[in-house]
Parts: structure tokens; C-alpha cells; sequence
């Protein structure tokens, strides 16, 4: 009989305990009286935020609330068209309610579809529930890449290692035995067993910070932040600007109080880029409906954006390029070995372990063991007479192989083990000069070896004697190809990461068209600097560790590279973890989806390069229309002090600048932040942004005010100032359309058509009369008209020398 010996250092060998023996659980009337006590699982894990908190982070902001206030007084004290930016604002918000509402119930609706089942055992029968239906004292049966959802005690053990990293930050799995605890929030790495829930609910503390880490965020974002940034710089320039503006116009000038009053907000109003905030808002959410009619989960909405900045995509081989399944392609004889004894011992290996992985799986599917539920061979015998199993020693992805000890009929006790031959043979052996020649084909081949010492050595693998290789054939995604070159051309690099053998990994990505050095992972360096280099000078990487991953990233981090990191199994989610982005494929362990950022529940690699050119086109397009945004903040503070330093009228009503913001801002904006954008984010949004915005908005503010001195000059009479309020209105329209028409670019035909409907729209407003009236907006004569739109060409000729200056003066 094998001795076991759970001795530090040594790889966990369990015995199979006896038939019978298993504990059966609660019974159903146990699990009622628990419910009925509350002693349930009852946190509440959301993917996004309550229909209460979008409609007060859409409603109660700092700008709404001094656009309400500034709305109300205009309400009293001016006509209704000067009010229409009240409506505006509700309009806009109402819409970000609506659609963030509808990206809410996307994201729900997707996280039931993927949400992790448990499986708990009642009445002696495992049973799948949902998270939130583990009671107290529940018996939860738990297996490789499964995360442990509950604090309990472990009641049995096959084997069992949790990595506990997550949330103690050591990396080395821990060995469990029974009554030892275990910890919610920690997912088992090999073997398998079952624990017996003790804290449940908001009682078990690590359960609590998953759910503060899974629940809706959406300001952790360069561009949210960013955003935030520039509102704070507004904020500080419009308090000054709009105390000047209420002190020239209600005190200096001694004119119409009403009339004051509407030109005060007409100031002040214009300032507040408040539908920039609004805007990104409306994009994210759009953003995750779309992707969610793709099958594509989005547990953190700016994992959009992050993966929209990648420059570096590591892809996990199994489940990224090639589908879970396998097949076996041949069984190869070393040294004499009898088939039908390697065919026998394969289905023995296969029949020993509940929880096979793929690769066992296609064993058992090859060799299927002769075994029926009654326990008795075809020939009606009991195949345990001929074979038991003693002990198992489950698969790692740290150490490459699983095994198994049986004891025969005469009695003695024979080790098996399988798994990767370049770790369980000497380098010279010759049987890994067969194994290379299939690798170079792509096929994966394992080892069946038997071992020469016991188990529960400190080194179970050494002295094997190799007896067959078995052959096995992956099933490439059809999608694969076309998704790496989809990356190359985005100018994204794509490295290959696996736990295989470096040569079958590369001669599988070269059949993929993913061209480059292949390198077995062992003689990597050690030093991260050194690290960084050999992964810049290779594509694909083989025999990799979970640590070895996770090591990886943080090279290619260290080098300034935006990393993703894809994976389904339980070895990845270290990696996936401390990516940049992590992607999960939806069938993969619960560990991978409950860390990752993005699910693809649909299991296709080929729906990343969707979230990708949904990132470029919030982040490319809110970098776009946020210049047009803050153009109009630039010039309406600088005509603000402009008014105050000359003491003179504000030359507009609030109706003036709600039409101007209407046509060149608001509704191309909407358009321009959902049209597509495939150039890939760069960082530094607010410098971006600003250096096109400033100059622009000097610009617009310097030359409107100046056609408003020359129509001054012009204008006398008591009509004079609805004259020369419509003459520095057209200067600032034609102004504020060449930045649109500069933003718009490229052109296509349909950005053609927006710039030009605007145009035609504000046409409309100068020649109907009725529009003439609401808008209080009539030309007199030509000598000022022409001389305003002489004004706004030299104006828009300087803005395209200036912005080409700063273009080549301030890169980024």
C-alpha cells in the first residue's frame, strides 16, 4: 500500500475514500428551516447601478444644479425662448437616463446568463444552485478553477490546493485538509473536495469585498478622470468671469432689468460644457448595448476604454485559439510496451479522476473504462478485482502532470503518471526526439510513464519509465485567424502564452498566421528588465507557470505596454488579475470570469476585436466632440471678461447661444460620438483636448467681439443693439462651424451632410420671419453682415494655421 505523507514541500497525494462514506449534505427540510431563519447567501452582487442612483448621478450634479437655478430666474424675468435651455437640459438628461437604464439591463440580463452555479450536495445528491442559494452549513463540492464563494471548513479533500493569492497576495497554492478553513474569494488550482459553508451572506468578509469589486463603476477611467479635471479648471474660470458679468450688467450698465438680467444668464450659461458629462455617459452605455447583443459581458464599463489603449494582447493557447475539446490521434509504443496494457491503464487514469481536464477528457473518451454503474466489467466481473485505485495525484498546471496508484490483482501497488514529456524525462532521452517531430505538426503528445518511486516523494516524476505517447489533435477556432490578423493590423502585438510545449504551441499559431519566435518558457530570465526583452523578441511561449504568466504581464507593464490578458483556465487568472484588461471566455473556470473585466459569454474569441473598436470609438470620438465643448466654454468666459473689461451689454440672449449650441455642439456631438473610430486611444486626454480648445475658443471669442465693437460703432438708435447682437451672432456661428467642420474630419458623406444640414438649418432661422422673430435675430443691411463674415474667415484661416501650429509645436 502506498504510504501517504502530507509533509511540507510534497505534492498532495489523497486516498480515495471508501464507497459509503461521503457525507450526504442537508436535506431539504434542513435547507428550509435555514431560509426561513435567513441564514442564507443573500449579498447582493450587481453588475450596475439601481435605477434610483442613475437617475440621481443624471440628475443631482453641480452644473444641473446652477443650470436649474440660472432656468427658474429666466423663467420670471425673460420670454420663453430664452428659457429653451432649461428644456434642453431635461431633454439631454432624460436621455441619459433612458440609456444608461437600457445598459443596466443589458448588463443584468448578461451577468444571470454567466453567473457561477455552485454545486452543493442535499440529500446525497449534488445539486447546481445559484450563489445566492447556499445556506448555512451547506456541504459545497468544489473542483479545479472553481472559486469558493463562502467561508466554510473543508469536509473532504482529493488532492485539494486553493490559491489564496487574491486575497492574501502569496502565490503558492495551500494544501487543504479536512477541517482545515477555507476562504471565500480563493479558487482551487488542482484536485478537488468539498466544504461545509460556516459564514454566509455579508457575514463572510472577503464575499464582501466582491461584491464593492463587482459592482458598476464608471469614473475609474483616464477619460472620466480626465474629464472631472477639466470641469475643475471650468469651475475655477467661470466663478470670476460669471461675478464680473452679474456686477457690469445689473450695476454698470443702467439698462432694462429684465432685459440685464436674460443677457447675465445668456453669459453664463454658455460656460458649463454640461453635456460633455452627459455625452460619455450616453456613449458607455450605447456602448455596452451594443456589445451585449454580441454575448459580450462588461463587468467594468471603462475595461471598454482600457482595452481600446492595448498595445499587447497575451493569449492563452487552450480556449483562445483553440477550442476546449481534443481528440486522440494515435498511441505510440516505447520499449516494447503492450497496447492493450497502455490501453487499460489509460482508462483507469481517465476513470480516477471526477474532474478531468480536456486533455484527459479525450482519454476517456478514446479509452472509455469497461466499467458500468453497477460497478461491473462487460464481462459482468467487478473491474476493481483486477484494478483498484490507491491513491491519485491530481493535475497541475505548475508541475505539468497528474497521477495515480493502483493496485493490481497479485497485490502490488503500480504508480502511474501522465502528462508533459519534456518534464517527466531527462533531456536525453530519446523518446522526446519523437515527441519534437510531432510537436512540429502542431499535435500534443503526453506522456504515460510509470513511476519509479512513490507518489508522495518529494519528486514523483523522477526515474519514470516512459511506456506511450499519446498523440493528441486540437481543434482550432475558425474565427482565430482572422481575429490575429484583425490585431496585426491595428498594430497590436499578440504573444502566445501556454502551458504546452513551446514547438506544438508555435507550429499551432504558424498555422493561425501568427508568425515568430517560439521559446520555451524554462530558459526565460529571471530579471524582469531581461524579461521584458526576451518577450519583445518573441511571439509565442510555452511551458509557462501560472506565476510565470502573471510574471509576464508585469514585464511587458514595466515597459509601458497596455497589456490584455485572455484565458479560460484556472492557471491564467493570476495573469488576468493583474492585466491591464482581463478577458474570460464564458465557459471558463469561475475563477477566470470572476476576475476578469470583460466575459465573453459566447465563448468566440472573435468577438474581442467588437469591444475593441467599441473602446476607440467612445474614447476616440468623446476626445473629438470634447474640443467642441470646450471651444464654447473658452469663448464664452473670455466674452465674459471681454464685456466686463469694456463695460458693455453682453450681446446675447440665452435664445442665441441655446441655437448656436443646438447646431454646431449638440446634435452633430450626438452623431460624432457614435460614429465609428478605429485609430487606437492615446493617453493624455486633457492635454489633447485643451490644446485644440483654447486656441479655438481665444479665436471664436476675440473675433465675435470684435464684428460686436464694429456694429456699436455702426448701429445707432434704440434698434441697435437686436442689430448688433444678429451681426456677433453670425460671426460666432461661422466661426464655430469651421471648428465643426475641422472636427468632422476625415470626411465621409454622411459628416458632408451633418456640417451642411447645420448650416441650412441656421439659414432657415435668418430668413424665415417667424424664426427671425423667436430668435430675435435680423440682419440690417450689408455693410455689417459682410464685414461679420469677413471677420469669421479671417478668423477661421488663423484657427488652421494655429491648430497646425500646435500640431506640430505640442505632439502627443
Amino acid at each position: 500500500m502506498t504510504h501517504i505523507d502530507s509533509g511540507a514541500g510534497l505534492d498532495p497525494v489523497h486516498p480515495v475514500a471508501p464507497p459509503g462514506t461521503r457525507p450526504a449534505g442537508l436535506t431539504r427540510a434542513e435547507v428550509a428551516e435555514r431560509v426561513a431563519r435567513g441564514q442564507v447567501n443573500d449579498v447582493p452582487v450587481r453588475s450596475s447601478r439601481s435605477l434610483g442612483e442613475i437617475v440621481r448621478a443624471n440628475v443631482f450634479t453641480r452644473f444641473n444644479a446652477i443650470i436649474g437655478v440660472l432656468w427658474v430666474v429666466t423663467l420670471f424675468v425673460a420670454p420663453i425662448q430664452d428659457s429653451l435651455f432649461g428644456f434642453v437640459i431635461l431633454a439631454n438628461t432624460g436621455i441619459g437616463i433612458v440609456q444608461e437604464w437600457r445598459a443596466k439591463k443589458t448588463l443584468d440580463s448578461l451577468a444571470v446568463i454567466g453567473e457561477a452555479r455552485p454545486t452543493v450536495r442535499r440529500d446525497g445528491r449534488p445539486v447546481q444552485v445559484p450563489t445566492s442559494g447556499i445556506v448555512l452549513d451547506d456541504l459545497v463540492e468544489i473542483g479545479p478553477g472553481d472559486k469558493i464563494v463562502v467561508d466554510g471548513v473543508c469536509a473532504e479533500a482529493d488532492g485539494l490546493e486553493v490559491d489564496e493569492s487574491l486575497l492574501t497576495g502569496e502565490a503558492d497554492p495551500v494544501v487543504k485538509h479536512p477541517g482545515e478553513q477555507v476562504m471565500s474569494g480563493s479558487f482551487v488550482v488542482a484536485g478537488g473536495g468539498a466544504f461545509q459553508a460556516t459564514k454566509v451572506g455579508r457575514e463572510a468578509y472577503a464575499a464582501q469585498l466582491a461584491e464593492e469589486a463587482s459592482r458598476f463603476t464608471l469614473v475609474h477611467s483616464e477619460l472620466r478622470s480626465g474629464i472631472s479635471t477639466i470641469l475643475k479648471y471650468v469651475t475655477w474660470m467661470m466663478v470670476p468671469a460669471a461675478l464680473g458679468l452679474i456686477v457690469t450688467q445689473l450695476v454698470a450698465e443702467s439698462n432694462d432689468f429684465r432685459g440685464s438680467v436674460a443677457r447675465t444668464i445668456g453669459g453664463i450659461i454658455p460656460m458649463v460644457p454640461e453635456g460633455l458629462v452627459l455625452l460619455t455617459s450616453v456613449a458607455f452605455a450605447i456602448g455596452v448595448v451594443r456589445l451585449g447583443r454580441k454575448q459580450c459581458l462588461v463587468q467594468e464599463l471603462p475595461a471598454i476604454e482600457g482595452l481600446a489603449r492595448v498595445d499587447t494582447v497575451c493569449l492563452d493557447k487552450t480556449g483562445t485559439l483553440t477550442e476546449g475539446g481534443m481528440d486522440v490521434t494515435g498511441l505510440k509504443m516505447l520499449d516494447g510496451a503492450d497496447e492493450g496494457r497502455v490501453r487499460e491503464v489509460l482508462a483507469a487514469l481517465g476513470a480516477s479522476d471526477p474532474r478531468p481536464n480536456a486533455s484527459l477528457q479525450a482519454i476517456i473518451d478514446a479509452y472509455p473504462d469497461g466499467t458500468s454503474r453497477d460497478g461491473k466489467g462487460e464481462d459482468g466481473k467487478g473491474a476493481e478485482e483486477d484494478r483498484r485505485l490507491v491513491s491519485s495525484l491530481p493535475f497541475s498546471s505548475a508541475r505539468k502532470y497528474s497521477g495515480a496508484a493502483f493496485q493490481e490483482g497479485d497485490g502490488k501497488v503500480t504508480g502511474w503518471l501522465l502528462g508533459a514529456p519534456d518534464v517527466l524525462l531527462d533531456p536525453e532521452d530519446p523518446a522526446l526526439a519523437e515527441t519534437g517531430r510531432l510537436n512540429e505538426q502542431g499535435l500534443r503528445v503526453l506522456l504515460l510513464a510509470r513511476a519509479a518511486h512513490d507518489l508522495q516523494g518529494p519528486d514523483p516524476a523522477r526515474g519514470a519509465r516512459p511506456v506511450a505517447l499519446v498523440v493528441l489533435e486540437q481543434r482550432l477556432r475558425p474565427d482565430a485567424a482572422e481575429t490575429l490578423r484583425y490585431f496585426a493590423d491595428q498594430d497590436v502585438h499578440a504573444k502566445v502564452i501556454s502551458g504546452d510545449n513551446a514547438v506544438s504551441v508555435g507550429a499551432v499559431a504558424h498555422k493561425l498566421g501568427l508568425s515568430g519566435k517560439a521559446v520555451d518558457a524554462r530558459r526565460l530570465p529571471a530579471d524582469p528588465a531581461d524579461l521584458a526583452k526576451a518577450l519583445d523578441r518573441a511571439t509565442v511561449f510555452g511551458r509557462v507557470t501560472p506565476q510565470q504568466k502573471r510574471e509576464m504581464v508585469g514585464a511587458l507593464q514595466s515597459e509601458g505596454h497596455t497589456v490584455a490578458m485572455t484565458g479560460d483556465g484556472v492557471n491564467d487568472v493570476l495573469a488576468l488579475k493583474d492585466a491591464d484588461i482581463g478577458v474570460s471566455m464564458g465557459s471558463g473556470s469561475e475563477a477566470t470570469r470572476a476576475v476578469a473585466q470583460i466575459v465573453l459569454l459566447n465563448n468566440s474569441f472573435a468577438t474581442l476585436p467588437s469591444v475593441v473598436a467599441e473602446g476607440r470609438r467612445v474614447i476616440g470620438n468623446i476626445t473629438r466632440v470634447a474640443t467642441l465643448f470646450l471651444v464654447k466654454t473658452v469663448y464664452s468666459v473670455l466674452l465674459a471678461l471681454l464685456v466686463v473689461c469694456w463695460q458693455v451689454e453682453y450681446p446675447f440672449l440665452p435664445r442665441h447661444l441655446t441655437l448656436l449650441s443646438t447646431l454646431t455642439i449638440g446634435v452633430p456631438a450626438f452623431f460624432l460620438a457614435l460614429a465609428p473610430n478605429k485609430e487606437r486611444a492615446r493617453p493624455h486626454f486633457v492635454r489633447r483636448v485643451m490644446r485644440y480648445s483654447i486656441p479655438g475658443g481665444l479665436l471664436a471669442g476675440v473675433a465675435t467681439f470684435v464684428t460686436y465693437l464694429l456694429a456699436r460703432h455702426h448701429y445707432t438708435g434704440a434698434d441697435a443693439l437686436p442689430a448688433e447682437t444678429s451681426a456677433a451672432t453670425l460671426t460666432l456661428f461661422l466661426i464655430s462651424m469651421w471648428v465643426l467642420a475641422i472636427i468632422a474630419r476625415p470626411y465621409t458623406w454622411w459628416r458632408l451632410a451633418l456640417v451642411a444640414t447645420m448650416g441650412v438649418a441656421f439659414l432657415f432661422v435668418l430668413t424665415v420671419p417667424w424664426l427671425q422673430d423667436f430668435f430675435a435675430l435680423r440682419l440690417v443691411g450689408n455693410t455689417m453682415p459682410w464685414a461679420a463674415v469677413g471677420v469669421a474667415v479671417v478668423a477661421a484661416a488663423a484657427l488652421e494655421l494655429v491648430w497646425r501650429w500646435v500640431d506640430r509645436r505640442f505632439p502627443v
